[in-house]
Order: C-alpha cells, then structure tokens, then sequence
C-alpha cells in the first residue's frame, strides 16, 4: 500500500502536544479560499511553475514511519508524536488508518488533523488508532458553500459522531479578515463550545497569507489576499470568543 504526500516536517509544535512529526497527505475535498498550503489540493503530482520542482510522491506507512521514528527520543521527553495532515489525510483513509495503526504499534501519540468532509466509516476505522482529533471549524453552516466549496452538513455531522463516541477533540478555527471575523461567526463558535462541552479546547488559527505565493506558483492567477491580522485584531477575536 502507497499513498501520496507532499512533506514530512519534524519538529513541529503547533500541531498537537509535544514535539510532532506532522505527515502532509495531498489531497482535499475542500477548496477554501484562503488556503495556506494550496499545494495540497491536489490529489495528484504538480510543479511549481517557476523551478520545476515537483510536489507530491508516493510513500509506503513502513517508509513514513521510518522517517517519524527517528524523532522517537524527542516525543518521549515532549510527549509528542505523529501528526497527520494535509490536505485532507482521511481522503486516503485505508492508507491513513495503516499508518496510524503502525504508529500506535511503535508506541507513539498520534494526531489527526481533519477538516471533517469524510465518510464516518473512516472516522469509526481510524477512532482506535488516534489519541487526538485536531478538527477544523473553517466557516458557520450558512458561509461555509460559498467559501469553502462544499455544505457543512457532514462536517458537522461527523463532529457530533466523534463527540458521541467520546474521542479527544480540539477544534481549530481559522478566522479571515473580512470573511469570517465577524460576530455572527463567533457566535456560531461559541454555540459549539456550549454543545459540546468536553471539547478539549478550540483554537483560533489567525490568517496568514503565506500560502498566496505558492498558489500564485502552481497557476493561478490571482489567490485570495488579505493583509495578515494585527496582534490587536488577533486579541479582539480571542475576547470575542471568550
């Protein structure tokens, strides 16, 4: 079994606890506009237009988990782990749910992050396999069509799913200027965190627009852009939200 990713960054702290390996799966059933890794998109192998340089290859879980473990020593005094990412991981689910189950085998912390738009077969094959679902909240039902390119509807749904069966969840929630940094949308947030209250917590990912040049590099004419968010623009949300 392969499956196709686009990078394998080690020492990551900002996607899970500890010190993480973070695996990027290619491939999203979204298409958000302010996509800050817009390589992931693609199911399929791209160039960058400028160097040639290609992005995305196959690997095996034997080889991935190769390549994580060599961080083994720094989990352990972190208590960190394996983080997938992408992209949408769960897109390859057989694949991902091999992966994470060699992880656990290893002995490591695993960590999915999902933006939810999956099959709930998946989410039930890979519950065993995974101590912590990073699970993003990108837009409120009644925006999410029209910026993300798909309804809320499962997305939602499946979170309900996970919270039932009682799986680790910390939701993460990218807040765009313009877009969705509105009270509207704060609110729609701060119903979720009463819905579900054993929700380990829920971080707002404040916009950067470092993924602009990247898109601009694979083709597309002109990407979403906004000036990144001031620190005071960023305080007022987290007080918005509190």
């Amino acid at each position: 079994m392969v499956g196709m990713i686009f990078d394998i960054q080690r020492f990551c702290v900002d996607d899970g606890p500890g010190i993480r390996t973070t695996v990027f799966f290619k491939g999203c059933p979204l298409n958000c506009l302010w996509c800050h890794n817009p390589e992931s998109k693609k199911s399929v192998m791209e160039q960058y237009s400028d160097t040639g340089e290609t992005i995305g290859y196959h690997a095996s879980p034997e080889e991935i988990l190769a390549v994580v473990l060599k961080d083994r020593d720094y989990f352990a005094a972190s208590g960190g782990g394996m983080t997938l990412s992408g992209g949408e991981p769960l897109l390859q689910g057989a694949f991902a749910a091999e992966l994470l189950s060699l992880a656990k085998t290893a002995g490591l912390h695993t960590c999915v992050e999902t933006c939810g738009f999956v099959s709930q077969e998946i989410l039930r094959e890979i519950l065993p396999y995974t101590d912590l679902f990073l699970y993003d909240i990108k837009a409120a039902p009644d925006m999410h069509l029209r910026y993300t390119g798909q309804e809320s509807g499962r997305i939602l749904d499946n979170l309900d799913f996970l919270y039932r069966q009682k799986a680790p969840i910390c939701l993460r929630c990218p807040i765009i200027p313009g877009v969705n940094d509105t009270g509207e949308h704060f609110s729609f947030l701060s119903s979720l965190q009463k819905q579900y209250p054993r929700i380990l917590g829920m971080e707002l990912m404040p916009y950067h627009n470092m993924g602009v040049g990247k898109a601009k590099r694979l083709g597309e004419p002109e990407p979403f852009y906004r000036e990144n968010p001031s620190p005071d623009q960023i305080r007022d949300w987290r007080e918005m939200l509190s």
